[in-house]
């Protein structure tokens, strides 16, 4: 079940939303080769990444932000930048360039340290902008819990595009986070899953001033958990199903 676009256009340009996803990848490209060379890649992870276990030892306390820039692999790099895309620049539109901007760095922060709380001795290090996204989730389910998701639905040889409200699609991912947290053993990489978490809670959080600025209850009654503007239109699309003879 993979979002691919929201029916929540934005007003203004995204102009931090683009350059926070042109400077993840222009990054992302100055280390590309790097995969090639494993020694070279782990040594760029355990420099700029997030180390908890460094910082345990009172180190590696830049890696809480410059390891939201970094990402293990193409498909980590798409999946964020896709996120960012569906859902940063509607918050972005409400809040402001320059908060906006502070608002996804503090929610990048936030998840790395929610990660380091669960397993401060932990010697893999972090990577990747999904707590920061994971933040921006979190605002938008605040702002726009009504709004509409397509989301493309995959069940073995069945494809469709499909709308959802926002609170049902961002609610199933988070719930999904905190059981894979709590199910995933520590000492084994993977994904840090209480960062997602840690980063959508608190992204939530932080949205509470912008809704109340916007007020409060009374926005919800107002554009019933819509965005406060007419919604984007699409043809009604679908992958067909490709049967067998």
């Amino acid at each position: 079940m993979l979002p691919i676009r929201d029916h929540n256009p934005s007003r203004q340009t995204p102009i931090v939303t683009y350059a926070l996803i042109a400077a993840n990848v222009l990054i992302f490209l100055s280390y590309a080769d790097a995969f090639d060379e494993p020694r070279r890649l782990a040594q760029i992870f355990w420099d700029w990444g997030f180390v908890p276990a460094r910082l345990s030892e009172g180190d590696g306390t830049l890696g809480l932000v410059t390891s939201i820039f970094l990402h293990g692999g193409w498909m980590h790099l798409a999946g964020n930048m896709l996120f960012l895309w569906i859902f940063g620049d509607n918050l972005e539109d409400e809040m402001g360039c320059l908060p906006y901007l502070i608002f996804y760095l503090a929610c990048g922060l936030a998840a790395s340290i929610a990660q380091y709380v669960t397993e401060p001795l932990s010697q893999i290090p972090m990577v990747g902008a999904s707590g920061a996204i994971a933040g921006v989730m979190g605002g938008y389910l605040l702002l726009f819990p009504k709004a509409k998701v397509d989301i493309l639905l995959i069940f073995i040889v069945f494809f469709r595009i499909i709308p959802v409200p926002a609170w049902l699609m961002l609610a199933l991912w988070f719930g999904f986070q905190v059981l894979r947290g709590v199910m995933a053993d520590p000492s084994v990489g993977g994904v840090a899953y209480w960062a997602h978490a840690g980063g959508f809670v608190v992204g939530a959080i932080f949205a509470v001033p912008v809704w109340l600025k916007l007020g409060g209850a009374g926005f919800w009654r107002r554009t019933h958990g819509h965005p406060p503007h007419p919604d984007a239109t699409y043809s009604r699309s679908s992958i067909p199903v490709i049967r067998r003879r």
